[in-house]
């Protein structure tokens, strides 16, 4: 008796070839196939990329503002009223061991500032008139966009310096123009950049602390004071500042880090991530079940080449992993295809928003293991149904 021949083998070149070359007869199907894989990929690479770039720079921008800001401001009182900080609050908070700066600034009631006294003085713009001391900026870390801070000098006329809402608001680009304060005209100094952790500074109108008082009927009450520490100081001098403030109503302060709203803004981007990875997850299940369709109609229309290579020898194992492999291989080129789109939208948006390029490496390689599970996932039914055709039914069918 003759032996049998032993069963044939083929190696991953071959069936990898042998794929292809299935997807190379349908180029057009298996590029529209294809895209519903590559658009799911994208938009979770795009949004994990997105926000590690995001964190990247927040973070990188909480380091350079510091974490060492806390601010003061005035509570209510029993009675529900606004409560007031003593005038000698800044300079009590700056005796605080740790402390390495204190700066103040005060709201002057019933001031509005207006770009000429023809405009109604209800209309105020949301723009608050405040009295600063002169190492506020410095205090801040901010930087002027045009002209200068004030001074010694300035800060004892009819001078303002503008926040940067506020000259917009105004329609003021830089020094030399006038602003219309409380019946008086006062010279625009200068205009500061936006202040990350102090964004009340940026829709303010200031002026020196003495020609508030002389000039405004300011009374000398602090609104808001910022005092820096040294890093490792924060938590005791917070502890502390309240009852130092105000040390008759310690109650009626209230202590705030500015760069805690920073840090907030974290977890509110990861809930909006989680609900784009959600929509990104639809879109790629959407792009696997598209992907079983065209394999299922696949080995429909091509009945007789399984028959044939059936009755060639192939095994209902060969043939199972020709489809199998061809869904893979399509759902691999989807995948690759959607992390580069991905990964262009991710650098061109941290291009633009000046954040690092920093690259989700797990995102780039989950993305692909992703399309390879999916594409998998979507042509084991119809593999198995390719499989399961007798030589002589498929090439009987025509």
């Amino acid at each position: 008796m003759t032996p049998l021949p032993p069963p044939t083998r083929l190696h991953g070149r071959d069936m990898a070839a042998v794929g292809l070359t299935g997807l190379r007869g349908r180029p057009m199907r298996a590029a529209l196939s294809a895209l519903g894989i590559a658009i799911g990929i994208a938009a979770m690479v795009a949004v994990l990329g997105i926000s590690t770039a995001s964190r990247a720079g927040l973070m990188n921008e909480i380091s350079q503002l510091g974490t060492n800001l806390l601010t003061v401001t005035p509570g209510q009182s029993l009675f529900g009223e606004d409560a007031k900080l003593p005038t000698e609050a800044p300079g009590m908070i700056s005796r605080i061991p740790g402390v390495t700066s204190v700066s103040a600034v005060g709201q002057i009631s019933g001031a509005s500032v207006r770009r000429t006294d023809r405009i109604d003085v209800s209309q105020t713009n949301g723009i608050a008139v405040q009295a600063t001391q002169l190492d506020l900026l410095e205090n801040l870390g901010g930087t002027m966009r045009s002209g200068t801070w004030l001074n010694a000098g300035t800060s004892l006329y009819p001078a303002v310096v503008l926040g940067a809402v506020a000259a917009h608001r105004l329609g003021i680009d830089g020094p030399g123009e006038y602003v219309y304060i409380a019946g008086r005209w006062f010279t625009v100094l200068g205009v500061i950049n936006p202040l990350v952790l102090a964004p009340e500074i940026d829709r303010s109108a200031l002026v020196g602390w003495e020609a508030a008082e002389e000039l405004l009927g300011f009374d000398g009450h602090p609104t808001t004071i910022y005092e820096r520490s040294t890093d490792e100081s924060v938590a005791d001098v917070r502890a502390v500042l309240a009852a130092t403030a105000n040390p008759e109503n310690p109650e009626q302060v209230t202590i705030s880090r500015p760069s805690d709203a920073l840090t907030a803004q974290l977890a509110a981007a990861s809930a909006f991530n989680s609900l784009f990875l959600g929509l990104g997850a639809v879109a790629l299940l959407v792009g696997g079940v598209g992907i079983a369709n065209i394999m299922v109609i696949s080995v429909l229309e091509r009945r007789q080449e399984i028959g044939l290579r059936r009755a060639l020898g192939a095994t209902r194992g060969h043939i199972r992993l020709q489809f199998l492999t061809e869904s893979v291989l399509l759902s691999m080129i989807g995948g690759v295809t959607g992390v580069v789109l991905g990964l262009a939208v991710t650098l061109g948006y941290a291009f633009y928003r000046d954040w690092p390029s920093v690259l989700p490496t797990q995102a780039l390689v989950g993305g692909v293991l992703a399309a390879v599970v999916v594409g998998a996932v979507a042509g084991l039914y119809p593999a198995r149904r390719a499989a399961r055709l007798a030589p002589t039914q498929a090439l009987s069918t025509g």
